[in-house]
């Protein structure tokens, strides 16, 4: 009996070790094939639910010997994941109150987005990432080489000419606490914008450099806080030749948030934050890219007011059990959120802003989709204008103080986005967007006496996307 128990285990040994030496070849599908494949024989009976762990556990630590041997990366890293996506883009804008000085604008784009993450022991992670990108404007005097802080976008022009990558994040990242429900990260470098603010504040695709602090706590299945903060530089600038100072603009963040689940059904969420910029006389139009516009400045491109907004956001969603043409529970969300600069020297009656939405369903699998509308009114001096959407804009017949002529994204807008997104697959989304806005104050920072201002400002933007995520 003995002799037929050990040839038993035996085989249970074989069969594992041939299963799991095969699955170390590819290290990608390791922990989920592993564990499927003991899940399996522990379901046919072959295995204990204690022999299962035991293998899990020999299974974890024969894959890190093989990965460590394959890679010839150190003991101390664990593992890596390779991530990114690629979009292509048919982007359009034109005027849609007939002015003929506003010529209509047809691009074809791309985005390339791909990096790595590496985990490593005591809860460390290293991550990088590049992306495709035009170069930055030089529009003001900014005669800078590097791409442009909220795109990363590449128009197909001049003949198929090789496009420019550039790095997109670059950071080191500590997890010191990540049990009982609380969790606490700490990171620097060029890294993905780390508070949960809408591009009414920051542009998606900005990512800031610096260091922060992300932090929560989960006091059970219904109720949780999160806790951000960002100490970021925004360009490094010298001062005067008499002192040799350095006076740097930079910019200090921070939110606080509070998610709760009420019922299966409804969820909501409340956040507070604000961030404030020091010596924002430095960030002129000579010295960062001039990507948007709608500040008061000099006519020298030189920001007047100080920005310190507070922001404030509010949501709640509520699920469905079944919606026509939709698999699963349907989620619809109402949304909004709402900024005070209360930092604004000159034109102080405009510096507020908001916008308010709703959205019917959530894309991201297979067949699943959803469609957005929100209204958005961001006036002059409600936020700094280099960081907010920089597809949400308008168009300037006449140059403002320190601006130029043309469509641009910023503030002093007011406007409609519709969205609608549809997962043709997991790793496969169609996206339409539709932004329809107009200058708030057409006659805002203009020059001339009286302001020459912006009689007919209205502008559509129109985006469609095919975007592959793998």
């Amino acid at each position: 009996m003995k002799k037929n128990k050990t040839a038993m285990n035996s085989t249970k040994a074989a069969l594992f070790g041939g299963a799991t030496a095969l699955m170390a070849l590819s290290t990608q599908s390791h922990a989920q094939s592993s564990d499927a494949l003991i899940d399996k024989l522990v379901d046919k009976g072959i295995l204990t639910t204690k022999e299962a762990q035991e293998l899990r556990d020999e299974s974890d630590q024969d894959f890190t010997t093989a990965f460590q041997a394959k890679t010839g990366m150190p003991d101390w890293v664990t593992g890596y994941k390779f991530s990114g996506d690629f979009r292509g883009r048919y982007d359009e804008v034109a005027s849609t109150d007939g002015n003929s000085n506003f010529a209509k604008r047809d691009r074809f784009r791309y985005r390339l987005r791909a990096g790595v993450v590496i985990s490593m022991k005591d809860n460390m992670e290293v991550g990088f990432s590049l992306t495709s990108g035009d170069s930055a404007p030089t529009t003001g005097g900014y005669t800078g080489g590097g791409g442009q802080p909220l795109s990363n976008n590449s128009t197909l022009q001049d003949n198929g000419t090789k496009k420019n990558v550039y790095i997109d994040t670059a950071y080191g990242k500590w997890t010191p606490l990540n049990s009982d429900g609380w969790f606490l990260s700490t990171t620097i470098g060029k890294m993905v914008d780390p508070m949960q603010f809408t591009p009414m504040v920051f542009d998606s695709d900005w990512t800031p450099e610096g260091g922060a602090v992300q932090s929560g706590y989960t006091f059970n299945d219904h109720h949780a806080i999160v806790v951000n903060a960002g100490a970021f530089v925004e360009d490094q600038e010298v001062g005067g030749a008499d002192t040799g100072s350095v006076r740097a603009p930079g910019l200090f963040t921070g939110q606080a948030a509070w998610n709760a689940t009420w019922t299966q059904r409804l969820g909501t969420s409340l956040g507070i934050g604000g961030y404030t910029i020091v010596n924002p006389a430095n960030l002129t139009t000579a010295n960062v890219p001039y990507v948007n516009q709608g500040n008061s400045r000099t006519t020298g491109g030189v920001l007047i007011n100080n920005y310190s907004p507070i922001i404030g956001d509010a949501s709640a969603t509520y699920k469905l059990d079944t919606f026509p043409l939709y698999p699963g529970a349907f989620p619809i969300k109402v949304s909004g959120e709402f900024i005070n600069n209360v930092g604004v020297i000159q034109n102080n009656n405009n510096n507020q802003g908001y916008w308010v939405g709703v959205t019917f369903g959530k894309s991201g699998t297979k067949h699943t989709w959803d469609i957005s509308y929100r209204y958005e009114y961001l006036e002059a001096d409600a936020a700094y204008d280099q960081l907010v959407d920089d597809d949400n804009g308008a168009y300037y017949q006449n140059a403002p103080r320190g601006g130029a002529i043309g469509y641009y994204g910023g503030t002093n807008i007011k406007g409609h986005l519709i969205k609608a997104n549809y997962s043709i697959t997991d790793s496969l989304t169609f996206t339409f967007s539709c932004y329809l806005n107009e200058l708030i104050n057409p006659s805002l920072n203009t020059v001339g006496n009286p302001p020459q201002g912006e009689p007919k400002s209205s502008a559509i933007h129109a985006m469609a996307d095919l975007m592959w995520k793998f």
